[in-house]
C-alpha cells in the first residue's frame, strides 16, 4: 500500500492549513520534511496522538514553522499510520509543503482516498463514509445532526438489526433444506411472517426519510408565484434579506425570473421570483408569464402568494386550483392591512395557509414552519438514521421489494424455497447498502464525488 498526501483544508488563504499523509511510510516521509524544535521528538519516534513543534522544509530551505501530529495505526482515521503537518494557510506555502512530501516518497491522494482507505480498513461502513461529505456540506443544525448520526453508525445499526434477523431466518432455511434427513425443526410460519413483517416495517420507515433527507442535503427548488402586485418580489426581498427584486406599484414589474438561495429554518430554498401570472397583451410580459408557468411546473415546492387585502380574483382561484396536487404553500400577504381575502376558501385547497406581511417582515416564522412540514423535515428525528443518497434509496427499495415478494409468497402458501430466495435477495441488497458486499464499481461511485484531502 502506497503512502498518500494531500492538502486537507480548503484552497483559500487562511490562518491555518493542513497537509495530511496516510500509509506505511507516512512517518518516514514526514521525517524527511519536518525538523522538530526538540530533536528527541522525531516523527518516527513519536507515539500516537502526540504533536511536535518545528519547521517544515524542502531542498530550497525552510518553508514555514509547523506542528506535526502523529496518529498510529490502527487508531487513526484511515486505520493506517497518519501524520498531519499544520502550518500557516497560505496557498503557496501549502503547495510547497505538499510538493516536499511528494518528493520525499508520497504520492498525491485521489478524491476521497483517505475516507476510502478508512472504509477498506474497516474503520467505517459505506453509509458512514457517505455521511462524511454530508457532514462537510451541512449548512444547518438539523443537516449537521443527521449527518453526524449517520457518521456515528446510526444507519448501519438500524440495518444491522434487520440483516441479523433475516440472516437467522436464512440460516434456518439453509439447514432445513440442505439437511432434510436431520432432525432440524421446520421454521414456524408465524415466526417467519413476523420476522418478514418487522423487516418490511423497518425498511419502509427508513425509505420514508429519503425525500426529507435529500431536502436537507440538497435544498429544494422553489417558485414564488401569484398574480401581479400581490407582493411576490417583496416576499423574495424579505426572505433574501436584501433587495433582489424590483418592487413598484406598477403591475407586471417583474418580467424575468429572479433567483436567490436562502435558508428558512433547516431548509435551503433555491427561490425563483417569477412574473405575475395573468392574461396580458404586452409581448414582453407574456414571455415572462410563460416562463413563470414553466418554473412553477418544474419547482419541487411552490409558494403561491395572494393579496390578503383584496378579494380573491378569478386568476387567484385558477392558480389555487391548479396547485391542489402539488407541494405548495398559500401565503396570504399584506397582513398589515385589513383582511379581505377568503382564507377559508384557500384552506380548502392548500394544506398550509400562512398569513404574513412581507413588507413588515412579520409572519416569516409561520412560513418557516410550513416549509418544514411540506418538505417532511419537521418529521425528521436528528438521532434517527436518514437515507440521503440515491444509492442508499435504491438498495433499501430493492430489499423492501424482495421482502414484500416473500410476504406474498408466504400468504399464498408457497414453499420455503421460494420464500428463501426473497430473503436472500433482501440480505444482498442490505449488504450492498452498508458496503459489506459492494462491488468495486459501487465503491468507485461513492468516492468519486469526494474532495481531495478527505
Amino acid at each position: 500500500m502506497s503512502t498518500i498526501a494531500a492538502i486537507s483544508t480548503p484552497a483559500a488563504a487562511a490562518g491555518l492549513g493542513v497537509v495530511r499523509l496516510s500509509g506505511p511510510q507516512a512517518l518516514a516521509v514526514v521525517g524527511q520534511v519536518f525538523r522538530p524544535a526538540d530533536p528527541t521528538k522525531a516523527p518516527a519516534a513519536m507515539p500516537g496522538y502526540t504533536a511536535a513543534y518545528g519547521h517544515v522544509f524542502d531542498a530550497d530551505g525552510d518553508i514555514d514553522d509547523c506542528v506535526a501530529l502523529v496518529f498510529r495505526a490502527p487508531h487513526s482515521y484511515t486505520g493506517e499510520d497518519v501524520a498531519e503537518l499544520s502550518c500557516h494557510g497560505g496557498l503557496y506555502l501549502l503547495q510547497r509543503v505538499l510538493r516536499a512530501c511528494l518528493a520525499a516518497g508520497a504520492r498525491a491522494a485521489g478524491p476521497g482516498e483517505f475516507t476510502r482507505r478508512a472504509f477498506l480498513n474497516g474503520k467505517m461502513d459505506l453509509t458512514q463514509a457517505e455521511s462524511v461529505m454530508d457532514l462537510i456540506a451541512a449548512d444547518g443544525r438539523l443537516a449537521a445532526r443527521t449527518a453526524l448520526a449517520a457518521r456515528e453508525g446510526g444507519t448501519y445499526r438500524r440495518l444491522q438489526a434487520v440483516k441479523d434477523s433475516l440472516l437467522a431466518v436464512a440460516a434456518q432455511f439453509g439447514a432445513y433444506i440442505d439437511y432434510p434427513d436431520e432432525d432440524i425443526p421446520e421454521l414456524s410460519p408465524a415466526a417467519l411472517e413476523q420476522t418478514v413483517a418487522d423487516a418490511i416495517a423497518a425498511l419502509r420507515a427508513l425509505l420514508a426519510t429519503f425525500d426529507a433527507g435529500r431536502v436537507l442535503r440538497e435544498g429544494v427548488d422553489t417558485a414564488i408565484v401569484g398574480s401581479p402586485n400581490v407582493g411576490k418580489s417583496t416576499l423574495m426581498n424579505c426572505l433574501a434579506g436584501c433587495t433582489r427584486s424590483i418592487v413598484t406599484d406598477i403591475a407586471g414589474t417583474t418580467r424575468d425570473v429572479v433567483e436567490e438561495t436562502v435558508r428558512l429554518g433547516d431548509v435551503t430554498l433555491r427561490l425563483a421570483d417569477t412574473a405575475g401570472i395573468r392574461d396580458t397583451g404586452d409581448t414582453v410580459e407574456t414571455l415572462g408569464v410563460a416562463l413563470a408557468r414553466q418554473r412553477m411546473e418544474q419547482a419541487a415546492l411552490v409558494i403561491a402568494v395572494f393579496d390578503g387585502s383584496a378579494p380573491l380574483s378569478e386568476e387567484d382561484k385558477t392558480l389555487a386550483d391548479s396547485l391542489r396536487q402539488r407541494a405548495a404553500i398559500a401565503v396570504v400577504n399584506k397582513a398589515d392591512k385589513p383582511l379581505a381575502a377568503d382564507t377559508e376558501w384557500l384552506a380548502a385547497r392548500f394544506a398550509h395557509v400562512v398569513t404574513l406581511s412581507a413588507r413588515e417582515g412579520t409572519g416569516v416564522d409561520a412560513l418557516t414552519a410550513a416549509v418544514a412540514a411540506v418538505t417532511g423535515v419537521e418529521r425528521l428525528d436528528a438521532a434517527q438514521p436518514v437515507l440521503t443518497t440515491e444509492r442508499q434509496r435504491q438498495c433499501a427499495a430493492t430489499a423492501l421489494a424482495c421482502l414484500e415478494e416473500g410476504a406474498a409468497a408466504l400468504a399464498g402458501g408457497m414453499t420455503l424455497d421460494a420464500v428463501s430466495v426473497s430473503v436472500d435477495g433482501a440480505i444482498s441488497a442490505i449488504l450492498e447498502l452498508t458496503g459489506e458486499r459492494a462491488t468495486e464499481a459501487v465503491v468507485e461511485q461513492v468516492f468519486a464525488n469526494f474532495c481531495v484531502g478527505k
